[in-house]
């Protein structure tokens, strides 16, 4: 992941209510208390968050924190109360409308909860839809859309009508459709929450697969954090409009910041979020049973250190930097240490 910031945004406030503005004035950051008394709702409260080149940044929370809210408000879909937005290096709140449409059509992608597919249109059709509207010639537009659509799987399937689609297949065209203007920010409100388990797992696969290839800066908006911690380098945790704390999945996990944090992340599974360079030892063995990455899961290498006899060496940038044991993996698993 690149360490460069693509998105900053400061002191983010988005307040409902008559006189909203008003308790923000002199720099105020009125609590949940305050905001009740003044009949204000506080859909997003002081939010500050730092989107780097690269990676997927995901917000989550309870039906009603705020996280959709946000994201509309880091795009500007809904108008921030208060706060800076910096994007690429400019001031996205001084924005004009026309500098904002361009923006929308060539540097952000979205995808939400709904397809909103043109129906009377085709799979083709409609995935070169964004580039019609920026006034690309037809034939250039359908080359980008063909290469898009074959990037997502529906290669044979340009000329079907979306009633013709199962959900996933719909929800590939949606993804399509938001790639083919090539973004450089790429918003996701709960694009998967409609599809049904199974298949909800075969697009985060596809999800994975599609980053692995393109490498885009994606913000995602999920409820279920076991949706987070497969797709997230990074996951702010939002409940009542307030940022409780942003960290990798496995920080969360390990170093809860809040009471809420604590509780939203008790029943998740361990072994799926702690890497192995948290659990692995000094090297002391001279004998190993193999290697593993110092970013996998310990999910991921149970099977395999249940069959060594010996530590097995953790790699990173091709150099040993630890081993770990049996033993360590079996601590994680059965919820020791």
């Amino acid at each position: 992941m690149n360490e460069s910031v693509i998105l900053d945004c400061r002191h983010l406030w988005k307040l409902y209510g008559m006189g909203a503005e008003a308790l923000l004035d002199g720099g105020l950051t009125p609590n949940a208390a305050a905001l009740a008394k003044a009949n204000v709702i506080g859909a997003v409260r002081d939010a500050n968050v730092q989107i780097y080149q690269g990676e997927i940044f995901v917000i989550m929370g309870l039906s009603g924190s705020g996280k959709s809210t946000l994201v509309r408000c880091l795009s500007r879909l809904v108008e921030p109360t208060a706060g800076e937005i910096e994007f690429d290096g400019r001031d996205l709140l001084r924005a004009s409308d026309s500098e904002l449409i361009e923006i929308r059509r060539k540097k952000m992608g979205m995808v939400f909860q709904q397809f909103a597919l043109m129906p009377h249109m085709t799979v083709l059709e409609n995935v070169g839809f964004p580039l019609e509207i920026q006034g690309v010639d037809r034939l250039r537009r359908q080359a980008s859309a063909q290469k898009v659509i074959e990037l997502v799987g529906l290669k044979g399937r340009e000329s079907y009508y979306p009633s013709e689609l199962s959900g996933g297949q719909q929800q590939r065209v949606g993804i399509a459709r938001s790639l083919v203007v090539e973004p450089d920010l790429w918003f996701l409100d709960e694009p998967f929450s409609a599809l049904d388990p199974l298949i909800r797992r075969e697009m985060q696969d596809e999800f994975i697969r599609l980053q692995n290839i393109l490498k885009k800066t994606i913000v995602f908006i999920t409820h279920d954090f076991d949706e987070a911690i497969r797709l997230a380098d990074r996951v702010a945790v939002m409940k009542d409009g307030k940022i409780e704390q942003i960290a990798t999945p496995e920080e969360l996990v390990l170093n809860p910041k809040t009471d809420y944090v604590a509780d939203f992340t008790r029943h998740v599974v361990r072994a799926k979020v702690i890497r192995v360079q948290s659990r692995m030892d000094p090297v002391t063995s001279d004998r190993f049973a193999g290697e593993v990455a110092h970013d996998a899961t310990i999910e991921d290498i149970a099977d395999e250190v249940e069959r060594a006899d010996t530590p097995l060496k953790v790699m990173k940038d091709g150099k040993v930097i630890g081993q770990i044991t049996a033993r360590a993996v079996i601590d994680v698993l059965v919820g020791r240490g």
